[in-house]
Order: C-alpha cells, then sequence, then structure tokens
C-alpha cells in the first residue's frame, strides 16, 4: 500500500554517499518536477571530539552483556536545523541511519514535524553476518519507519513476514552511462569489488584471464595465489575511472558477496551499472535477477566455477554472441531501469508527485518482477 499522494517537498538523507545512488535518485526525482533536496549524511559536522568519543563509549560497553553499541557521529542540532529548514513531506533514507544520528531522535522530528518517514534499505544485507549489529539495526532503527522499500526480495520477506514491518521489494535503477573510448588497456574479464572469501575462490578459476579493482584485497593476500595478486589493484574505483574500465572489458563480472549468496539474495548495483554502460554482464544465478532479466539473451549467469570458466571462454572466443548479449541488455536496461523511470515509480510509493501532475496509478508504483 503506497502512502496518499500529494505535491510537496522529498528531502534525502544519504547514509551510503559513497556511491552515488543517492544522488541520481535526486537528480532523477528533480528531473521530473518533484521539489527534492539531497543531504549526504557524512556532510554533516561532527559532534565535537568524536574519535575519543566513540573510543571511550566503546570501551565502557565493551563488556556489557550481548549488545551493540555505536555512537552515532552527528551533531544532533546540525541535523534538526537542515530538516527544519527543508520543510519536507517525506524523509527519504538511504541505506540507515543509526552510525549518524540515533534513530529514536529522528522518530522525535517526525513524530513534531509531521513529515513521512522512508528508508530505502540498500545496506542490510552486509549486516547478515554481523549479528549484534543486524539486531541492532532491526530492533532499534527499522521501527522508525513508516515503510521500507528494500532491494532484495529475500529481505523484504522478512521484515514483512517476521517482523510485521510495511515493506515492498523495490530493485535499484542507474543513471544512462555514455561510455568514453576503449583505452587501449582491455580487460578480458573486470572485477570491481571489495575482497570476500567466495570471490576470491571463484576468481582463482580464471585468473589468467581477470582484472580485478577494489578495497580490502591486500589484508587477504594470504589466502590469494601469486598468480591471481598479479590481476589485483588494490584501489577502488568509482565515476570515470569505472567507466572506462567498463569500456575497456570485454566481460563485465559479478560474484555475489558470501552473506549474500548463502541468503540467496542480492541483485546488487554493480549489475545496472554494467547494463547502464552497454556492457556484456556474467553474474552468479540468482532468482531475483533471473525474474529481472532473461538469462542467455540480456546478461548471462553461472551456477559454478566449471560453469563460470565455461562461459567466460565461451563468450571470449564469440563476439558477436557477446555483443549480442549486451545490446538486448542496455535496451532493456533503457526501457526499464533508469532512474529516472524508477524515480517515476519510487515517487508513487513515497506518495509523492511532481506538481500540477495527476495522481498516477498503483500500477506504476508496482517494482519490476512483483512486489
Amino acid at each position: 500500500m503506497t502512502l496518499p499522494l500529494k505535491n510537496e517537498k522529498l528531502l534525502i538523507l544519504d547514509g551510503i554517499g559513497g556511491v552515488p545512488l543517492g544522488r541520481e535518485i535526486h537528480r532523477a526525482c528533480e528531473a521530473l518536477g518533484v521539489a527534492a533536496s539531497y543531504r549526504d549524511g557524512a556532510e554533516f559536522p561532527k559532534i565535537p571530539l568524536y574519535g575519543l568519543r566513540s573510543a571511550w563509549t566503546k570501551a565502557v560497553n565493551r563488556g556489557a552483556s550481548d549488545s551493540f553499541f555505536h555512537l552515532p557521529r552527528l551533531a544532533r542540532k546540525a541535523v534538526e536545523r537542515a530538516i527544519r529548514r527543508e520543510a519536507p513531506a517525506v524523509v527519504l533514507v538511504i541505506g540507515f541511519v543509526y552510525k549518524f544520528i540515533d534513530p529514536a531522535f529522528l522518530l522525535a522530528l517526525k513524530r513534531e514535524l509531521g513529515f513521512s518517514l522512508v528508508l530505502f534499505d540498500t545496506d542490510s544485507c552486509n549486516l547478515y553476518s554481523k549479528r549484534r549489529e543486524f539486531v541492532f539495526f532491526i530492533e532499534n532503527e527499522l521501527p522508525i519507519y513508516d515503510r521500507i522499500l528494500s532491494f532484495s526480495r529475500v529481505t523484504t520477506g522478512f521484515f514483512r513476514d517476521t517482523r510485521g514491518l510495511d515493506a515492498t521489494y523495490f530493485p535499484f535503477g542507474a543513471s544512462p552511462i555514455d561510455m568514453p573510448v576503449p583505452s587501449g588497456q582491455a580487460h578480458d574479464v573486470l572485477f570491481v569489488g571489495s575482497s570476500d572469501l567466495r570471490r576470491i575462490f571463484l576468481l582463482e578459476h580464471i585468473r589468467d584471464h581477470v582484472s580485478v579493482f577494489g578495497n580490502r584485497w591486500q589484508r587477504n593476500y594470504p589466502l590469494i595465489s601469486p598468480g591471481l595478486k598479479r590481476r589485483i589493484t588494490d584501489r577502488a574505483v568509482w565515476g570515470e575511472q569505472l567507466h572506462q574500465h567498463f569500456a575497456d572489458a570485454k566481460i563485465v563480472l559479478n560474484i555475489t558477496r558470501t552473506p549474500f549468496y548463502a541468503a540467496e539474495t542480492g541483485i546488487s548495483l554493480r549489475i545496472f551499472e554494467a547494463l547502464a554502460a552497454g556492457a556484456f554482464l556474467l553474474t552468479d544465478y540468482c532468482d531475483e535477477v533471473a525474474e529481472l532479466f532473461t538469462p542467455g539473451v540480456e546478461l548471462e549467469m553461472f551456477r559454478s566455477s566449471s560453469e563460470l570458466v565455461d562461459k567466460m571462454r565461451f563468450y571470449l572466443e564469440n563476439p558477436e554472441a557477446r555483443a549480442a548479449v549486451a545490446r538486448r541488455g542496455h535496451e532493456r536496461f533503457l526501457r526499464e531501469f533508469t532512474w529516472e523511470r524508477r524515480a517515476a515509480q519510487l515517487l508513487v510509493q513515497l506518495g509523492l508527485r511532481p506538481a500540477g501532475v495527476a495522481a498516477q496509478s498503483e500500477q506504476v508504483g508496482a517494482s519490476p518482477g512483483g512486489a
């Protein structure tokens, strides 16, 4: 059930400003004529002496029961002033707020000022392996929201069916990418992402063909073969650098992180970015991805290390087949998954519409692949 449609302002509070998702949603909403503003949580002033106070808080609570303790880093007054100044009808949180501000404080502001509070859950799966932090997030943050939109069908069902929360499945989108000219530094297979045990095991099977970019790889070097180490650049890449690597890649590889894969969930932002760039995408099998895109037609999928090797070899040796899949995937992306198209559906979920535009039907708000 969507919130009542109204012609008022949207404020986006971004808890994961290191990735462009929140800013892209903001631009798409503005392009649709919605009064929208954007604030990156990391850009608010921190509380004085945050580092010392955080260390002291952790030390004091280290031996206390089985709870999770985190000192929110932002100055409350700065956040409160920003929200009062914007006077939004809806505050959309991207990712989470508990690392930045006490959820109870945001709830008190919501009750006083009367705005709707909605979460776009983008990161809860990253907490699966952090039990105490995940419990804290579920019990202390999720209940403050009027509704939750989640990138994961599995997480949506968990929030709704076991916690009684108003949760809706809402996959990602992406902004179209104008691909740069290839630099001449070609990658047979490009993988961009942080280190993870499952990723290491799979990449070892294609180490003579893959180029790896991302962080936290060096800390796992004792687990990695010399051959794969030579293919790794331990540095995160975003924006124009990422787009250049897409342009230089024959195959863009996506490998789901271990906790996501174990829960049979995870439609990562990388999938939409690769299709936005018109790249050929090879990703591990997930029902959620197969519901949105047709394997072998708009992207390609593998279920095992041996299938990864076989499909990599086939598509490297058959550039015409590779180009056809990439083209169809890009066409599907442009039809349904640009942020401007997804934002039109998002606004219905938020109960907002551009000024002067008639209310849209509930069908417009349905997420691709079903609710």
